[in-house]
């Protein structure tokens, strides 16, 4: 059991991802899919506390389920980069593979929250 947010490995993991994103993309000059990418990027941690704070496990799932679909985003939007060749496949494929390690953290929570609630 957690006692905040901020001890969870996910939302650690996910703060992480959302600083390396915009390291990633500082020098982009795609600027729509640049901010897009971060606001996908920021959004996974962001929703991981907000639905923490909630003090309800029906609301805190459905912000992890939120988070997993912004992680999704950003994997598709790094596949894109990389496609359009705006971002190299050196730097794209750590982020796709994280954003899958999250997805799976993610769905791994949700599934004990689920357990915890119906004994």
């Amino acid at each position: 059991m957690y006692h905040s947010f901020e001890e969870l490995d996910v939302w650690k993991r996910g703060c992480k991802l959302a600083v390396e994103t915009y390291k990633a993309l500082k020098g982009c000059k795609e600027f729509e899919l640049k901010n897009q990418m971060i606001k996908s990027a920021i959004s996974i941690p962001s929703n991981i506390a907000e639905g923490a704070e909630r003090n309800s496990k029906k609301e805190f799932i459905q912000f992890l389920h939120i988070a997993k679909g912004s992680a999704a985003e950003l994997r598709t939007q790094f596949y894109i980069a990389e496609k359009a060749e705006i971002l190299p496949s050196k730097t794209t494929r750590p982020f796709i593979k994280e954003t899958k390690e999250l997805s799976s953290m993610l769905q791994g929570l949700i599934n004990s929250i689920k357990i915890k609630s119906n004994p």
